[in-house]
């Protein structure tokens, strides 16, 4: 059994272009299955993370290791493994999608450019996708001002999943939905992690969305780890007032 994580961030660092660090030294391991959440108010270091861990920027110091070896954003064919085995989930569904592309070249575009398929095989796959999210295979042809908030996070899902990545990194992917709405996504991101095994990091400021996915938590401040454990642990017993705060911010936790 391969117990190496599938993706983590290793005493990393990450300074502004002013010198001052916005990560200090944090390490986080995501294993195959598991579902992490990464909490923090405003300026907490979690936009910082999310971004080396997609590889969008490096690390001032230490490393972010893919499959246990340091991502090289240089070398073309680890990058090629790393899309297709880590896909992303943004936070706004309206800004996320192309509104001049039709859905069937919105969710297909990842298979094309990893090149997985193309053509009928690319069109099927993304059928397939899309049937996955709750969605019928009738809304390709359509355009994206066509669906709602909801609906649209749901295409956006789907083509994060088209190429059946291993690990999906999710950036506030329901607070810009509303409250009935988030409830639907979020039980459609646990469906989907209980049918594929698919593993998960969430991203956001909530704790109570975070509390109804993830099976452990990080809280970051001031681009440090104050506190990480079992997410039931964490919302039962916090050991830092910091995550007492977030926890009380929270006007109702799922349970």
């Amino acid at each position: 059994m391969n117990d190496t994580p599938i993706l983590a961030l290793q005493d990393a660092s990450h300074r502004y272009h002013g010198g001052g660090l916005s990560l200090d030294g944090v390490s986080l391991a995501i294993a195959a299955g598991e579902s992490v959440g990464l909490v923090g108010e405003s300026g907490a270091g979690k936009t910082t993370a999310l971004r080396l861990l997609l590889g969008l920027d490096a690390p001032t110091s230490g490393a972010v290791l893919f499959d246990g070896v340091p991502l090289n954003r240089r070398d073309a064919a680890q990058i090629r493994r790393f899309r297709s085995s880590v896909q992303t989930v943004f936070q706004d569904p309206y800004s996320s999608l192309d509104p001049r592309q039709r859905i069937d070249r919105i969710v297909s575009e990842p298979l094309r450019s990893l090149g997985i398929a193309r053509g009928r095989d690319a069109a099927v796959q993304a059928a397939s996708a899309l049937e996955s999210v709750g969605l019928d295979a009738d809304v390709l042809a359509r355009y994206p001002h066509e669906f709602s908030g909801g609906q649209r996070q749901r295409i956006a899902i789907a083509r994060a999943i088209v190429c059946k990545p291993r690990l999906l990194l999710a950036d506030e992917p329901v607070s810009a939905l509303d409250m009935s709405t988030r409830i639907q996504v979020i039980e459609l991101l646990r469906e989907l992690r209980e049918r594929t095994g698919l593993a998960l990091v969430m991203v956001s400021h909530d704790l109570g969305a975070v509390a109804a996915l993830c099976e452990r938590t990080v809280v970051l401040r001031s681009g440090r780890v104050v506190e990480a454990g079992t997410t039931r642990q964490l919302l039962r017993a916090p050991a830092e007032g910091y995550t007492s705060a977030l926890i009380a911010a929270v006007p109702r936790l799922p349970r």
